[in-house]
């Protein structure tokens, strides 16, 4: 994996962990996803866990 990709998938990770801040602050509000937060921080950990060296 190349570094690049290592890159995103470490700001992919970021973004969702700093939505899942917001939705939970009331800053940002999307019904869909407000029951799955949980699933999405776990998901961003995994992806960092697969970023990581």
């Amino acid at each position: 994996m190349s570094n690049k990709t290592r890159s995103i998938i470490k700001l992919v990770a970021i973004i969702v962990v700093v939505l899942c801040v917001l939705m939970k602050m009331s800053i940002i509000i999307i019904p869909v996803l407000v029951p799955h937060m949980f699933w999405m921080v776990v998901i961003a950990f995994g992806l960092l866990f697969i970023a990581g060296k």
